[in-house]
């Protein structure tokens, strides 16, 4: 099925929806131009369309495989990297003083969205080496900055991050690599590393990872983690990839999905790294990269939301079955459940990717402000964004199976690669239970006041929206101030019961933001036609979901411990 990139989509979300325009009036984004954003959003969507759309079912059919310590990626890939790379898309956001465009993250999520929806296991690719340039751009010496940057921001190096080990998961402070000194100002890393994306490749340059590991004299835990940064391939004299570093793929794991996304097992022996930031402070520095991290993965699963409800919508619009009513085409577009799953798939998917584009605006206007709301705000929206985005990818995509009935279950049609592909994207960068609990712990040490202004502008904007659609401005209204006395009795609960919560809080937050989103779009088209109907698709038929999850987190944790292991097991 022919991909189309929904450009027009994000150009109205960036005018109408998520406020992009205070970041294009800033010193720092002037050059973010009505026709400069136009014209990155038209090239980025004429290559997905044309380059990295046809590799969506090579990916999975002939992904990544390991020969005698080589990896081979997916036919086609390399080129299409190389294409990537050489039309600046690795990394639009980047610094200027080695290379970037210095273009806002919200530019940069629309295009990581229209790629990810294109090919999944390709997009991962620059999402991570973004993410390292973030990194090294905040944390790194001038020395690591100057020799690694340019090559990084160019595509010509890629990057990955190196966190999980077989004997710690999401427990980072459990890891057990070690970095020895070497006496010249680097370091040997020693240890293993598992579930590293994009560990190895065939595509030329250099691989740099970024590396947590112990030094000789660090404290247990998380307090005693320093950042190194590893390449594959060690720098000559003059900044060129020179003798191998004692660093090999052991093994490509056998995933569920992302097939064309080699994830390693990364086997580190006494290998050359460089220290990034202070000894001992790795966490920090890594977080700088995890929180990227975190917005891209949730734009993830917008983007998996996007193919499957593309691929589902192509499926329904052809496929005939049963008798036709009068006026229609017999096709199964026009069975009232088709037309109910295919009309709740698209107003969750603009929920969720408006939430995302919020999320990068508000770290636009932190970065380019300074203003601690601005940072408090993306700092809340982070958690939501992640889990919310990866969430609605799952939901649509399964939605999508079901729409293809028995061909969805298939695997010729394709349907089915999107809900595989997707369904990692809740575990990754801290799966969405870790993220419930990032908000409801470290986003609410405030007392929830972040939370409550930004649905002080919810019940603003369902304020203004009353005199052109008073029955959904109400309900929208009603329901924020609903969440407003949850987060309220929320942050009166201890953490335990918090915690107990957290992921039915999260949820009804989103469905607000999701609501108060819609109905933006509703009112800058004057309160009628298409996004009018897709608003009061949402609020009435999504938002109400909002009180049951509200009834859930006030339930507490009392009820999940009064059920012992023995219970569970019985």
């Amino acid at each position: 099925m022919p991909f189309r990139a929904p450009v027009t989509e994000y150009r109205f979300m960036l005018d109408h929806v998520v406020g992009f325009s205070q970041v294009a009036a800033t010193d720092l984004f002037a050059e973010a131009t009505p026709d400069t954003v136009e014209a990155i959003l038209t090239g980025a969507g004429k290559l997905c369309d044309e380059v990295m759309a046809p590799l969506q079912r090579p990916a999975d059919l002939q992904g990544a495989r390991l020969e005698n310590g080589i990896v081979r990626t997916t036919p086609g890939f390399a080129e299409a990297y190389a294409q990537i790379a050489e039309g600046g898309w690795v990394a639009l956001s980047a610094g200027t003083d080695h290379g970037g465009m210095g273009l806002p993250i919200a530019v940069t999520s629309c295009v990581n969205d229209m790629m990810g929806a294109a090919c999944l296991a390709l997009q991962l690719n620059p999402l991570l080496t973004q993410g390292q340039i973030e990194a090294l751009e905040h944390h790194a010496s001038p020395e690591l900055q100057a020799l690694y940057l340019p090559k990084l921001i160019s595509g010509e190096w890629t990057g990955t991050m190196n966190l999980t080990e077989p004997s710690a998961g999401s427990d980072v402070g459990a890891l057990r690599s070690k970095a020895e000194p070497n006496g010249d100002g680097t370091y040997a890393v020693t240890g293993q590393k598992i579930f590293i994306s994009w560990g190895d490749h065939d595509f030329g340059g250099n691989v740099c990872h970024l590396v947590l590991a112990r030094l000789p004299d660090a404290a247990p835990g998380t307090r005693g983690i320093s950042l190194f940064l590893v390449p594959k391939l060690i720098p000559d004299e003059n900044g060129n990839p020179g003798q191998p570093n004692a660093l090999r793929v052991v093994s490509l794991e056998h995933k569920m999905g992302l097939h064309g996304s080699p994830t390693a097992v990364m086997q580190y022996d006494g290998a050359t790294g460089w220290l990034v930031g202070e000894p001992h402070k790795g966490l920090a520095a890594m977080f700088t990269m995890m929180n990227n991290a975190r917005l891209g993965v949730g734009i993830q699963g917008i983007s998996a939301a996007e193919g499957a409800y593309q691929h589902a919508l192509a499926y329904a619009l052809d496929r005939k079955q049963g008798k036709p009513a009068a006026g229609t085409t017999g096709a199964i577009v026009d069975h009232p459940d088709v037309r109910r799953m295919l009309a709740g798939m698209k107003s969750e998917l603009f929920a969720a990717r408006a939430i995302a584009l919020a999320n990068a605006v508000a770290i636009d206007m932190a970065r380019a402000t300074g203003d601690a709301e601005w940072s408090a705000r993306a700092a809340l929206l982070t958690p939501i964004t992640k889990a919310y985005g990866t969430d609605t990818g799952i939901s649509v995509a399964q939605t999508g199976i079901q729409i293809h009935g028995g061909m969805g279950f298939i695997e010729e049609t394709g349907a089915a690669q999107y809900l595989r592909d997707v369904r990692v994207t809740a575990i990754y960068e801290g799966t969405n239970g870790i993220q419930a609990a990032d908000l409801v712990g470290r986003k609410m040490m405030d007392g929830g006041e972040a939370a409550l202004r930004l649905l002080q502008e919810v019940q603003d904007g369902a304020e203004a929206a009353r005199g052109l659609l008073p029955d959904l401005a109400g309900e929208v209204w009603s329901a924020a101030e609903s969440l407003r006395e949850g987060t309220e009795s929320l942050v009166a609960q201890d953490m335990v019961d918090r915690l107990a919560g957290s992921v039915a809080y999260l949820r009804a937050f989103a469905l607000v933001l999701g609501a108060h989103f819609h109905l933006r779009a509703a009112l800058a088209e004057g309160g009628t036609g298409a996004r009018a109907t897709l608003a009061h698709v949402y609020i009435r038929r999504q938002l109400p979901q909002h009180g049951a999850l509200l009834a859930e987190m006030r339930d507490g944790a009392a009820s999940l411990y009064a059920l012992s292991p023995e219970d569970l097991a019985a």
